[in-house]
């Protein structure tokens, strides 16, 4: 992987996360770096999980194959959905568990 490509997934993840917070409003921890991270993980999460369903059920609507730069768009914003919730839950969970 190259520079100019990194550049581009690190945009996408970035907008993917910030789409996600918009679906799921909560306060994403780290500000923008955060959302590049939890992007990160989104991406990689709903590319696996995607595979996964693919692979077992023969998903194939073709919206879940929309992509910029060989990242799965869709996949990718329901994966950083799921990685922000999880996340903002844990958050929650740890400050008023105690």
């Amino acid at each position: 992987m190259d520079i100019p490509q990194l550049l581009i997934k690190l945009l996408i993840a970035l907008f993917c996360a910030a789409l996600a917070d918009v679906l799921i409003p909560r306060r994403v921890p780290g500000g923008i770096t955060g959302l590049i991270l939890i992007g990160l993980a989104g991406i990689w999460l709903g590319e696996w999980g995607f595979a996964l369903l693919k692979r077992e059920f023969g998903l194939s609507w073709a919206v879940l194959y929309w992509q910029v730069q060989g990242v799965l768009i869709v996949p990718a914003v329901i994966g950083c959905a799921i990685i922000l919730y999880v996340v903002t839950a844990f958050m929650r969970w740890a400050r008023y568990g105690s």
